[in-house]
C-alpha cells in the first residue's frame, strides 16, 4: 500500500512539473518565430469549489420584437420575433433544429420588453387577437399584441422537437395604470395569464419556469412598479401556480424580476418575497450602446470588464443577507444594448466580452446565464436570416460540453490581458480551463499548478494511468478559437485553424480538439480563445462523490 501510494505521489508531482515547465518550453518555442510573448503562471485551488453552476448553465432568448422595431435607423430583427417566426419554414428549418438540439438540452427564457405589453387568446378573451403595431405615443413604442393559442401550440411542438427547457414572461403590467411618471399603480390582474397557464397545463406543454415582468424595477424602462407591490405580485402569481399546479408530480419555478440590478430594490424584493421566489432573475449589458463608437475597445479592456464582477458580488451580497434559498440568474445579457451593433455583437470581437462574462458570473454562484438572443437583433447566437451560427454560438456550445457545474478559484499571474477560469470537466474526470486573450500582438506562454490543501488526500484521487508504463504519453485537449483571418470583425470563426460551418445537410460542425502531449507548452495566440481539457488533474472538488453530493 506504501509503494502504492508512492507511486501516485511520484506521479502527482511528475505532473506539477511537467505543467511549472511549460513556461520555459513555451518561451524556447516562441523564440523561433518574431511574434512576441508574455509569461503567465495559472493557479488553481482543486481542494473545493467555489461556487457550482447548473448542468444546463447557457441559456439563450427568444424576444417579442417585430420587424419594424429600429434603433439607430437599423432595423435588425427580421422575422425572429416569437410571433413572425415562419411556421412554415423557420420552426421546421433544419439548422434552427440543430442549433439547439446539440445543446441537450438549450434553455430558451421567452420574453422580453414587449412581454408586458401582451395578452392572451383565451377562452376568456373575447377581444380580436391583433399583433403589435408601431405607435411612437404607447408604452415601449407598440400598441398591445396578442398570442393566439394556435402559435402558442405550434411554438410548444417546437421546443419539443427540439428539446428546449423553456421559462416564460409573463405581462405584469396587466390590469394595472401608468402614471405620467411611469409609476405602474395597483395589483397585477392574473386573470387572463391564469387562463394561459391552466391551458398551457391542460395540454401537457411542460414549463420550466414562469416569470414575473421585464425591466420593470428601480426606475424601469418606460414603466416602474415599487418592491413592495412587486413582492405582492410575486407572492400572487406564487398561490396561483400552487393551485394550477397542485397534484402535478413536478411545480414550475417562479422567476422575477427581470430587471436590471439595483441593490436597495432587490433587497426590498428578496426581504419579502423570498419564501415565493425561486429564481432571482437581473439583466446585465456591460459594453454600451449599439450607437457606441468605442465597442471594441470596451469589450478588449479588462478593467472595463471587471466592473461587472460588482453586480455579480451584490445580488450574491443580498441573496445571502436574507439567507434565502432563491438562487441568480442572469435572464438577459447582450452585451450591447438596443439590439447590439452589426460586425460587432455577431462577430467574433463579441466572444470575449461573452466567455468573459460566462466565466466570470459563474464564479459568483450565477446558476444559469440567458443570453441575449438566440436569433433576433444584432446580438443573436445565430444568423437573424440563415439561422447559421455567429461565433459567440460555437463558444457556448464548447462551453456546454465542457465546463462542469463545480467552479475552482483561478488566479493568473501575468499580463492583466490574460482571463482564465477553471471548473471540473464536463467531458472527463479532470479540469477544463477556459483560457481568452485580449492582447492582439503576443502569445501567451502559461504554466499551470494546481495547488491542494492536502497532497496525501489528492494523491489518492490520482489515477494510475500509464499502467506503471514508463512510455505512456500524458495527453491534453484544447480547442483554439480564432477569428478567420485574425479579423475581429469576421462573422466566420477557425477552431484550431479550422474553418466551421453547418453542412448541406444543416449540420453542426464537430467540434473536435487537438490532442496534446502534456509536456508540451501551453500557448494562447493573440486574440484567442482557448479551452484546455486536462484529464489527469484529479482534484478532490471533482471526484464523484463531490460531483454527486455536495
Amino acid at each position: 500500500m506504501a509503494s502504492l501510494f508512492s507511486c501516485f505521489l511520484e506521479l502527482y508531482f511528475l505532473l506539477l512539473l511537467l505543467y511549472n515547465s511549460q513556461c520555459s518550453r513555451a518561451e524556447e518555442s516562441s523564440s523561433k518565430s518574431s511574434a512576441s510573448f508574455e509569461k503567465g503562471s495559472i493557479y488553481i485551488d482543486g481542494s473545493a469549489a467555489i461556487a457550482k453552476i447548473d448542468e444546463d448553465f447557457i441559456c439563450a432568448t427568444l424576444d417579442w420584437w417585430p420587424s419594424n422595431k429600429c434603433d439607430y435607423g437599423t432595423c435588425s430583427w427580421g422575422n425572429s420575433s416569437l410571433l413572425n417566426l415562419s411556421l412554415l419554414q423557420d420552426l421546421s428549418n433544419k439548422v434552427l433544429l440543430n442549433a439547439i438540439r446539440a445543446f441537450s438540452p438549450l434553455k430558451i427564457r421567452l420574453g422580453g420588453t414587449l412581454q408586458d405589453k401582451i395578452v392572451y387568446q383565451t377562452a376568456h378573451y373575447e377581444q380580436p387577437c391583433s399583433p403589435f403595431l408601431l405607435n411612437n405615443k404607447e408604452l415601449f413604442g407598440f400598441t398591445q399584441g396578442c398570442l393566439p393559442l394556435s402559435r402558442w401550440d405550434e411554438l410548444n411542438q417546437f421546443f419539443k422537437k427540439t428539446g428546449a427547457k423553456v421559462t416564460f414572461g409573463l405581462n405584469a403590467l396587466n390590469g394595472k395604470t401608468i402614471a405620467p411618471n411611469g409609476s405602474a399603480l395597483g395589483d397585477w390582474d392574473s386573470s387572463n395569464a391564469e387562463s394561459f397557464i391552466r391551458y398551457t397545463v391542460s395540454r401537457g406543454y411542460t414549463i420550466l419556469g414562469w416569470e414575473l415582468g421585464n425591466e420593470l424595477n428601480g426606475n424601469g424602462i418606460g414603466a416602474n412598479i415599487t418592491a413592495n407591490q412587486y413582492s405582492r405580485d410575486v407572492i400572487a402569481l406564487h398561490k396561483l401556480l400552487q393551485e394550477i399546479y397542485k397534484g402535478k408530480d413536478v411545480m414550475p419555478l417562479v422567476l422575477a424580476p427581470g430587471g436590471i440590478f439595483d441593490v436597495v430594490w432587490f433587497s426590498k424584493l428578496i426581504d419579502k418575497a423570498s419564501n415565493y421566489l425561486q429564481v432571482v432573475t437581473h439583466h446585465i449589458y456591460n459594453v454600451g450602446g449599439g450607437n457606441d463608437s468605442d465597442l471594441v475597445q470596451k469589450i478588449l479592456d479588462p478593467s472595463h470588464l471587471d466592473e461587472d464582477s460588482e453586480i455579480f458580488r451584490h445580488v450574491q451580497g443580498v441573496l445571502q443577507k436574507f439567507g434565502t434559498s432563491s438562487v441568480a440568474w442572469v435572464g438577459e445579457s447582450g452585451g450591447v444594448y438596443n439590439s447590439g451593433r452589426d460586425l460587432v455583437s455577431n462577430s467574433f470581437v463579441s466572444s470575449f466580452w461573452y466567455l468573459d462574462q460566462l466565466g466570470m458570473s459563474a464564479t459568483f454562484d450565477t446558476k444559469t446565464y440567458c443570453r441575449q438572443t438566440l436569433v433576433g437583433g444584432n446580438y443573436g447566437l445565430l444568423n437573424t436570416i440563415t439561422f447559421h451560427p455567429n461565433p459567440d454560438y460555437y463558444g457556448a456550445l464548447l462551453w456546454h460540453r465542457l465546463m462542469g457545474r463545480s467552479v475552482l478559484s483561478t488566479q493568473f499571474k501575468g499580463t492583466k490581458k490574460l482571463r482564465a477560469y477553471t471548473h471540473c470537466s464536463k467531458s472527463s474526470d479532470g479540469i477544463t480551463l477556459l483560457l481568452i486573450n485580449m492582447d492582439g500582438g503576443a502569445t501567451v506562454n502559461v504554466s499551470v499548478s494546481v495547488t491542494l490543501a492536502n497532497a496525501n488526500k489528492v494523491s489518492l484521487l490520482l489515477r494510475d494511468i500509464n499502467d506503471q508504463n514508463p512510455r505512456h504519453e500524458i495527453w491534453r485537449e484544447e480547442y483554439h478559437l480564432t477569428a478567420k483571418d485574425g479579423e475581429l470583425h469576421s462573422q466566420t470563426v477557425l477552431l484550431n485553424e479550422k474553418e466551421l460551418s453547418v453542412d448541406h445537410f444543416g449540420r453542426i460542425p464537430h467540434l473536435e480538439p487537438l490532442r496534446v502531449k502534456s509536456s508540451e507548452p501551453l500557448a494562447i495566440a493573440p486574440f484567442s480563445i482557448v479551452f484546455v481539457d486536462i484529464p489527469i488533474v484529479q482534484v478532490p472538488a471533482c471526484s464523484m462523490f463531490t460531483r454527486e453530493y455536495m
